[in-house]
C-alpha cells in the first residue's frame, strides 16, 4: 500500500512511519518541520527511515497547493493519514487565524487533491478538546460537540464536518480518530508527562495549575497506533468519528505520583491556577472503538510511564 503521512515527522506521524514502513508499506510523508518545539527532534525522528527506499520526504506545508498536488500528481496514494496540525490548546488563543489557515485551510487542500486523484481513504487525528468542558460521566461519539473552549478544539471540529462533507459528496471512506492525550516515546517536549520527568530529573519545580483534580485519559503511543492501522482497514461504513483512548483516566495528582514513583524521586510542585482553554477532564468512551475496530487498549499509565522514562534514558546516552 502506499501511504501519505501529513504531519510524519512528528511524535505520532513518524511513529506511525516505523510501524507501516515494517510492513513494507510505501510512505511518502510531508511536515513543514515547524518550531514549535525543537525541530532537531523531528530531524532525529526521520533520520531512521532516510535510507529506505520505500520512504520518499517533502519538507513543506500542507497548505501550499502546489506541492499537495504534486506528491499525488507524483505517486499514486492509497490512503492519506492526516495528522498534521498547528498543535496546542494554550497557543491557539494567541493565535487563532495561523490555526484556522494550518488545520483548516490544509486539510481541505488535503481533501480537495483525494478528491482531484481519486484517493478514497483518510483517517484523520482529531482531539479529545472536540468535547469541551463536557459534564457527561464518560465521552461517547453521539454527544454534541458545539461548545468547544479552544480555538484548537474549534478547528478539529470543524475538520470533523469537512471530512462529513467530502465523504458525502465524493464518496471518500473517511474515519476521524479523536485521539485522549497521546504519551510514550518521542512525545513533544512541551506536553506535561514529558516536561514534568525533564524538570524532576535536574530537581526543578513543575508547573502545576489547579489543585491536581483535573482528568486526562491517557493512551500510551502503541495502543493509537493499533486504532489507526485498524481504523485503515476500517471499511464497512463511509465516514465513521471513534474515540481512541486509554480507558482509565488519571488525575493530575495521580500521574504526578506515577512519575515521582517510577523516578523514585519527590516532585517539587509550583502551584498555578487553571489556564483559559484547559478542560477539567476528558474520560472516553471506547465501546464504539472495540466494536468496530476490535480496539483494546494493553498499556497501563504505569506501565506506559516506565517505558516512556526506560526510552528517554536510552535516548540521552546516544
Amino acid at each position: 500500500m502506499n501511504y501519505l503521512i501529513t504531519g510524519g515527522a512528528g511524535f505520532i506521524g513518524s511513529s506511525l512511519t516505523e510501524r507501516l514502513l515494517d510492513d513494507n508499506n510505501k510512505i511518502f510523508v510531508i511536515d513543514n518541520f515547524n518550531d514549535y518545539y525543537d525541530v532537531n527532534l523531528k530531524e532525529k525522528n526521520i533520520q531512521p527511515f532516510l535510507a529506505n527506499k520505500n520512504y520518499k520526504l517533502y519538507r513543506g506545508d500542507i497548505c501550499d497547493r502546489n506541492l499537495v498536488k504534486e506528491i499525488f500528481r507524483q505517486n499514486h496514494i492509497d490512503v492519506v493519514v492526516h495528522i498534521a496540525a498547528r498543535a496546542g490548546v494554550r497557543p491557539s488563543l494567541e493565535d487563532p487565524l495561523e490555526y484556522v489557515r494550518s488545520n483548516i485551510e490544509g486539510t481541505i487542500n488535503i481533501l480537495e487533491n483525494m478528491k482531484e486523484f481519486s484517493c478514497k481513504k483518510i483517517v484523520f487525528a482529531s482531539s479529545s478538546s472536540v468535547y469541551g468542558n463536557c459534564t457527561a460521566e464518560k465521552f461517547s461519539e453521539d454527544l454534541k460537540v458545539t461548545e468547544p473552549i479552544s480555538p484548537y478544539a474549534a478547528t478539529k471540529s470543524a475538520c470533523e464536518q469537512f471530512l462529513y462533507t467530502y465523504s458525502k459528496l465524493y464518496g471518500i471512506n473517511a474515519v476521524c480518530l479523536r485521539f485522549f492525550t497521546v504519551y510514550g516515546p518521542k512525545q513533544r517536549p512541551d506536553l506535561a508527562i514529558r516536561k514534568f520527568i525533564e524538570l524532576i530529573e535536574q530537581d526543578k519545580s513543575i508547573p502545576v495549575y489547579g489543585d491536581g483534580s483535573t482528568m486526562r485519559d491517557y493512551t500510551y503511543i502503541e495502543d493509537i497506533l493499533n486504532g489507526i492501522c485498524a481504523a485503515i482497514e476500517y471499511d464497512k461504513t463511509p465516514y465513521e468519528i471513534i474515540n481512541l483512548g486509554g480507558g482509565s483516566p488519571v488525575t493530575l495528582s495521580q500521574m504526578i505520583r506515577t512519575i515521582e514513583k517510577v523516578l523514585n524521586k519527590q516532585a517539587k510542585i509550583e502551584r498555578l491556577p487553571m489556564q483559559p482553554g484547559d478542560v477539567n477532564k476528558t474520560v472516553s468512551d471506547i465501546s464504539k472503538a472495540q466494536k468496530l475496530l476490535n480496539y483494546e487498549p494493553k498499556t497501563t499509565f504505569e506501565e506506559g510511564i516506565k517505558k516512556f522514562v526506560e526510552w528517554k534514558r536510552t535516548v540521552n546516552n546516544d
